[in-house]
């Protein structure tokens, strides 16, 4: 175990929740500490339930393309805590992360505060002692409450598609959930809204206006969509003509609208078509539709089969997921075989029952974590869905048992429900994030 990871170790047992949200905790420390979240390049906050990090994806490469040093915070990771954190485009050495982790355990005295919170702390020290021309700084849970909400005038807030989704946090309506995202709105700073639900939109925009923010809103002040394999964005500038986003999917066309719109919508902040097309084109996300076309686990597959890693684990990601996957089947028609495993927290029928008619079988599997969903629930819920479903004894054990289906035509096999699950691929493949 590294020096990161046994501090990491200590700092989960400082509060008896995984998840408590509050700022109060979080500003004590961070007053300990200096108040580093003062401190900071520009941030371009980030929040909403699908697309968040494809589109900090996008923006980070969009933005780098154009010369300039970018931080990123994402959550969660997939593989080691590190991924979370990019200084300057690169993942956080273990020596600086430590000695940042063991700065904020001291400032914090052994206080009662969650493992995220402290954690955030750890990551706004770091960047806030470290050059960089901005941070792109993705919401954890919700917006109002969350960790990171300590910005007093971002570059820009964006909020990417809500949908139902962690109830016992954010509330049991869209609309409820949509309030907690426009908590990250702050006066002065442009406020960019992805495509939503109606019932969101309305709570995003009245958000926006109350809190001073000038909103740009899919389908009012800016328009994406794919024509002739092309991305075409069009806003009050003027319209571009560019390449279809590298991340596979159709729901990437407006994660990457969302990231255009965004570097569009802060005038000081500008950034050349030519680098807008070279981010679309760089722009890389792990277990967003991932082909894992080398490593050890396309190996274990039937000769001439696909394997696809997605780490969506609700019905708005399970929905474009199948979108993606049917996309493909109009290029190149394989059976679809899914190995599924998701948290109890989830909705394991609203999930499979997007793939009905599209897959042929899964297998299901219990995610790493004490949360997970045993395997007879998820056989349940695709048999509820019409699909031919069987229990695996964890990951490997299903991607072995691909080759006993016989299939006619190397199926493509996709690995989604989770992203513990998602995570487990990657180093069971060794290919994590770089």
């Amino acid at each position: 175990m590294s020096s990161a990871d046994q501090v990491l170790a200590r700092l989960g047992a400082l509060h008896p929740k995984r998840i408590d949200l509050s700022l109060g905790r979080l500003n004590r420390l961070l007053a300990a500490l200096g108040n580093p979240e003062k401190k900071l390049p520009p941030v371009i906050h980030v929040a909403g339930t699908n697309g968040k990090g494809s589109t900090v994806a996008f923006l980070r490469a969009m933005i780098e393309a154009a010369g300039k040093r970018v931080h990123v915070y994402t959550s969660p990771h997939l593989v080691r805590f590190h991924e979370r954190i990019r200084l300057a485009g690169k993942i956080v050495s273990d020596e600086a992360l430590a000695a940042a982790l063991e700065e904020t355990e001291r400032a914090n005295s052994g206080e009662e505060i969650t493992f995220f919170e402290i954690s955030t702390a750890a990551a706004l020290l770091l960047f806030a002692r470290n050059d960089a021309d901005v941070l792109l700084l993705e919401v954890g849970l919700g917006g109002r409450l969350d960790a990171t909400n300590v910005i007093e005038r971002p570059l820009a807030t964006v909020v990417t598609p809500v949908s139902i989704d962690h109830t016992e946090y954010l509330g049991a309506t869209l609309a409820e959930i949509a309030g907690e995202k426009a908590g990250i709105f702050k006066r002065g700073s442009p406020a960019v809204i992805a495509r939503q639900e109606q019932a969101a939109l309305v709570v995003l925009e009245r958000a926006a206006r109350k809190a001073g923010a000038q909103a740009f809103i899919c389908g009012e002040q800016w328009h994406a969509h794919e024509e002739g394999g092309r991305l075409v964005y069009s806003d009050e500038q003027g319209l571009l003509d560019l390449p279809r986003p590298r991340l596979f999917g159709r729901h990437q066309i407006e994660n990457a609208g969302t990231a255009v719109a965004t570097l569009r919508a802060i005038p000081s902040f500008a950034i050349s078509t030519s680098a807008i097309e070279a981010g679309l084109q760089k722009a890389e996300w792990p277990a967003r539709m991932q082909n894992l076309s080398g490593g050890k686990l396309a190996s274990l597959l039937p000769a001439g089969a696909e394997l696809w890693l997605d780490g969506g684990h609700n019905a708005a990601g399970a929905e474009a997921v199948a979108v993606a996957v049917g996309e493909m089947e109009e290029r190149v028609p394989r059976p679809l075989v899914l190995i599924a495993g998701m948290l109890a927290t989830k909705s394991a029928e609203d999930f499979l029952a997007r793939f009905s008619g599209i897959a042929r079988h899964v297998f299901g599997v219990s995610p790493p974590g004490e949360a997970s969903r045993p395997s007879s629930e998820i056989v349940a819920a695709a048999n509820k869905a019409g699909i031919e479903a069987e229990k695996a004894d964890g990951l490997l054990d299903a991607i072995a048992r691909v080759k006993e289906l016989n299939l006619s035509v190397p199926p493509r096999v996709l690995i989604t429900g989770s992203l513990y699950l998602a995570g487990e691929a990657l180093a069971a493949n060794e290919t994590p994030p770089g």
